[in-house]
C-alpha cells in the first residue's frame, strides 16, 4: 500500500508518518496484517510535480494540510478549502478513487463559541467538498472533526494550550490561566494515530454530530476517535506542577493505563531541555558503601539502590509491616533471615549473584541482612520497599541475624 500524507511536517503529520514508516520497516509488531510499501510526505516545500505523481500512485490519502494561524482571515479559506480542491482535482485527473481521510475540526460545527469562526467556515467548506467528491466519484471519504490535540512534537504558543503549558513547566517559563474551571476535550496523538491506522484498514469509527456532541452511528457520514479526555485547565496545571517537582520529590505520579495523566506526563517529558533531562540523586555514603533512593510512588512504596563494599554486612534489622525485596544485580552476596520467634534460631540463607538475578523477600518479623562475599568487588542491590521511609515511624529494629 502506498500512502500519501499531506501536511506531513505538521504535528499530526510527523507522528503519523513515523508510525507508518515503522510499519513499513517491520518495526511495529502490532499491525502484522498491514503492509506499507511507500509513504509520500507532502508539505509546503513539496513541488506540484511531486503531488501530481503521488496522487497518481497512492492507495490512500491522509489530508492533514491546513492553515491554523494565518496573517489574514482570507487565508483560512485559501489554505483549508483551496488546497483540498487541488488535491481532489489531482486525484480525479488520474481517476484515482482511493480512500481519502480529511482532518477537520470541531469548529466546523459552527455552533456555540464557534458560531462565527472563519476557520470553522473554511473547515466546513472543506468537509462539504470532500463529501460531494465522494458522491461524485464513489471514493470512500473519512471526515474527522478533531477536538483539542496534544502529545509530543506539538508546537507550543500556537494552538494547543497543553503544549504551551508543558513547555512552560519544562522550561521554567511564565504561564497564564485565566479561568482554571474551563474544560477542554482533549485527544492524545497516539490515540489519534491508532484511529487513523484503523481507518487505513477500513476499521474507522463512524458518527453523526449534534453540535459538538458525537453520536456514534455505524453508517454516519463523519468519523471520530472514541478515546478523548475531558479535563479542566486547573487540573492540567496541577498535574504539571507535580511532574515538574518529581526530581525533588522522586514521586512518580499515579499514571494508570490509558489515563490522561499518563499521556500528559509523556507529553511533558518531551519538552524537557537537555539540562533538565538528567538530575542528581542524593547518595547516602559511608565507609560501608552507599544507599540511594531512586523513585517514590504514592501508594506502592519506593525503589532504591544499595552498594556494599567488599566484605561488608548490611541490614541486621527487622520490620513489623514493612516488607522489602532484595535483587542483586552485580557482585556475589549472601542474604540471611531468621524468624524472631523460632526457638531453634534457624537461619535461612540465599546465595545471590548478578550472574543469576532473582528477587528475595525480606519477611515481616524476620531479622535479615545482606553480606558481600567478595574481597574485591562491590555488591549492587536493587531494593524495593512497600512504603516510603518515614523517620518518625521507621518500623526498623536492630537485631543481628546471628
Amino acid at each position: 500500500m502506498k500512502i500519501l500524507v499531506t501536511g506531513a511536517k505538521g504535528f499530526v503529520g510527523k507522528n503519523l508518518c513515523w508510525a507508518l514508516k515503522n510499519i513499513q520497516a517491520g518495526k511495529d509488531k502490532t499491525h502484522p496484517e498491514l503492509t506499507v510499501e511507500a509513504v509520500f510526505e507532502y508539505d509546503l516545500d513539496s513541488t506540484p510535480e511531486e503531488l501530481d505523481a503521488w496522487c497518481k500512485d497512492c492507495d490512500f490519502v491522509f489530508n492533514l494540510a491546513g492553515v491554523n494561524r494565518p496573517k489574514e482571515q482570507s487565508e483560512f479559506m485559501e489554505g483549508n478549502f483551496g488546497f483540498a480542491s487541488t488535491l481532489l482535482d489531482t486525484l480525479k485527473k488520474y481517476g484515482n478513487t482511493c480512500p481519502v481521510m480529511l482532518s477537520s475540526s470541531q469548529q466546523a460545527s459552527l455552533t456555540g463559541r464557534f458560531g462565527n469562526s472563519e476557520y470553522g467556515r473554511s473547515k466546513k467548506a472543506g468537509e462539504d467538498l470532500f463529501l460531494d467528491y465522494s458522491k461524485e466519484t464513489g471514493a470512500k471519504v473519512l471526515v474527522y472533526r478533531f477536538p483539542n490535540l496534544f502529545g509530543k512534537w506539538c508546537r507550543p504558543n500556537y494552538n494547543s494550550a497543553v503544549a504551551t503549558f508543558c513547555n512552560a513547566f519544562a522550561n521554567d517559563l511564565p504561564y497564564t490561566v485565566n479561568d482554571p474551571s474551563v474544560e477542554l476535550e482533549l485527544l492524545y496523538i497516539d490515540d489519534l494515530v491508532d484511529e487513523m491506522i484503523a481507518g487505513l484498514q477500513g476499521k474507522e469509527h463512524h458518527c453523526e454530530f449534534d453540535g459538538l456532541d458525537v453520536l456514534p452511528q455505524a453508517d454516519g457520514k463523519y468519523c471520530y476517535c472514541p478515546i478523548t479526555h475531558h479535563v479542566t485547565l486547573g487540573e492540567i496545571v496541577e498535574l504539571l506542577k507535580s511532574f515538574a517537582e518529581q526530581p525533588k520529590t522522586l514521586m512518580i505520579p499515579e499514571i494508570p493505563a490509558n489515563s490522561f495523566a499518563k499521556k500528559l506526563y509523556s507529553t511533558y517529558l518531551s519538552y524537557l531541555p537537555y539540562e533538565k533531562t538528567a538530575f542528581d540523586l542524593k547518595m547516602n555514603v559511608d565507609e560501608r558503601g552507599s544507599f540511594t533512593e531512586l523513585v517514590h510512588t504514592l501508594n506502592a512504596g519506593q525503589v532504591s539502590i544499595n552498594i556494599s563494599k567488599p566484605g561488608i554486612t548490611k541490614g541486621q534489622h527487622w520490620h513489623n509491616t514493612k516488607f522489602e525485596q532484595f535483587i542483586v544485580v552485580k557482585g556475589h552476596g549472601l542474604i540471611q533471615q531468621r524468624n524472631l520467634n523460632d526457638p531453634d534460631g534457624k537461619v535461612l540463607e540465599w546465595e545471590v549473584s548478578g550472574d543469576k538475578i532473582e528477587a528475595v523477600h525480606m519477611l515481616p518479623g524476620y531479622t535479615h541482612n545482606i553480606i558481600n562475599l567478595s574481597d574485591t568487588e562491590d555488591l549492587v542491590t536493587v531494593m524495593y520497599c512497600n512504603e516510603i521511609f518515614n523517620p518518625n515511624k521507621p518500623d526498623t529494629f536492630f537485631d543481628p541475624v546471628k
